[in-house]
């Protein structure tokens, strides 16, 4: 009959502690994996927003005459999506020449688009 002690195998401990180590990797590679996913939507978010505030500059861009000096903000469906935007325009020291700000924003706890170009006023 062999001995007990000669016996190959792992013992209840090592195993619990084998398991711990284990679960506490899982957990931690679910959290990157959550991370990760929350990261990506918000890229496309932005991405998505930086598109909608090029519609916009090329609409002002193309619009005849310049917009007026200031603030404004408006609403603009795009992707199925509704867009706030604000636009802060600006005289610049060229008279011939007004800044555009522009800052895009899908909705609570995404990041804002934001553009900055020259429009000429005549």
């Amino acid at each position: 009959m062999a001995d007990r002690r000669s016996e190959q195998g792992f013992t209840l401990l090592e195993m619990l502690v084998a398991l711990a180590v284990f679960s506490l990797a899982a957990l931690a590679l679910i959290r990157l994996q959550s991370v990760t996913v929350r990261t990506a939507a918000d890229l496309d978010s932005k991405v998505m927003g930086q598109i909608v505030a090029h519609n916009l500059m090329v609409d002002i861009q193309g619009d005849p005459t310049p917009p007026s000096t200031g603030e404004e903000q408006g609403e603009v469906d795009n992707g199925g999506h509704r867009w706030r935007w604000t636009r802060v325009a600006t005289a610049t020291d060229d008279p011939r020449l007004l800044r555009v700000d522009l800052v895009v924003n899908g909705g609570f706890g995404q990041s804002p688009a934001a553009l900055t170009f020259m429009r000429a006023t005549q």
